[in-house]
């Protein structure tokens, strides 16, 4: 029987078929439509800052955007996956900054490159399992707790370096930022690939299922029998061991590694999961959609700098651009709660 259910296994109480039926469609028919228009906003500023800018549509410019959003991507898709899950992790940035701290050291005492960055995605896992653990078990609020967390690795950072910054030299390192592959930036490889593998594995796994759960209500998903305490410290290590990826890439892009990186990226990452139509209220979001909201965020970005606009104002703008998206992400569940 369909419906019923298995031993060991609690049945729900589920809505009237027509009822969830209705609600399925209208809430695919807005993630279209919030695609749609995300693509739409993304086309006509191409336009825009192609008509405005001769440099905007060249070959070097396109590839220094996808550079420009290699880093906020790769800590998105992690971001991304927490926030669908109901959680939030602002610890992002302090994880980077650790993780490439503890690499960039390593490998200045000659340290194998292998083993250097194997201890960065230690730090990153330690950092995940430490908010999750908080979080799930002691019940305390996620913006909370990794606000503490954001403090306390961004202060140990800045202990254990005594504030001073190191100059990685290691060529194999480095390459990882400035190096290509038949033309496309290594980094711009590492970001598209760490968004197909999640995208693939968000709808088709337990891991993505039980992220959507999660997030569409814990205590069911509880009830249902999910092991909800391990699944959200699971997506927790994940956005930790991400956020250790881009710690190793910003070292390898810059050439040295800083108690200081990484201050405020926190905005422009969940700016990008906000824009590609993730709730902030969780069980709802799609890693293309943040794709794209990143694809924007980093057009808006490098057209700011090609037609002049002084640093202070894109702060500025890019503040406008998250309060909007929130805005509109309470709009929309505003709507799918009338539906």
């Amino acid at each position: 029987m369909s419906g019923a259910a298995r031993p060991g296994q609690a049945m729900l109480p589920e809505r009237p078929a027509p009822r969830r039926l209705a609600t399925a469609w209208a809430s695919a028919r807005q993630r279209q439509d919030s695609a749609l228009g995300l693509l739409a906003m993304l086309l006509l500023l191409g336009v825009v800052l192609t008509v405005a800018s001769p440099y905007f549509l060249t070959t070097t410019n396109l590839l220094n955007i996808g550079r420009g959003i290699a880093i906020v991507g790769i800590v998105a898709v992690g971001e991304t996956i927490v926030i669908i899950s109901g959680g939030f992790d602002l610890s992002v940035g302090s994880t980077m900054a650790a993780a490439g701290m503890a690499a960039g050291y390593l490998v200045t005492q000659d340290v194998p490159i292998g083993v250097a960055f194997a201890v960065a995605l230690a730090v990153g896992l330690v950092v995940g399992l430490v908010n999750g653990a908080i979080i799930s078990r002691a019940r305390i609020n996620p913006l909370i707790a990794t606000l503490a967390t954001l403090a306390i690795v961004r202060g140990l950072s800045y202990v254990i370096s005594g504030g001073k910054e190191i100059v990685v030299q290691n060529e194999a390192f480095l390459a990882l930022g400035t190096g290509d592959l038949l033309g496309i930036p290594y980094i711009v490889i590492v970001l598209v690939a760490t968004f197909l593998v999640f995208a693939w594995a968000m709808p088709r796994t337990s891991f993505g299922r039980y992220a959507y759960a999660i997030g569409s209500s814990a205590r069911a998903a509880q009830r249902a029998g999910v092991p909800v305490a391990r699944w959200q410290i699971a997506f927790y290590s994940t956005c930790g061991v991400l956020a250790s990826v881009a710690g190793l890439v910003f070292v390898a892009r810059t050439g040295n590694a800083q108690p200081s990186a990484a201050l405020g990226i926190e905005l422009d990452v969940i700016t990008a999961v906000i824009l590609g139509g993730t709730s902030l209220n969780g069980g709802r979001g799609r890693l293309s959609g943040t794709f794209i909201g990143l694809l924007l965020l980093g057009v808006v970005n490098n057209g700011l700098v090609l037609v002049g606009v002084p640093a202070f104002w894109q702060q500025v703008v890019k503040g406008a651009i998250l309060l909007l998206a929130v805005l509109y992400d309470e709009l929309r569940r505003h709507r799918a709660d009338e539906a």
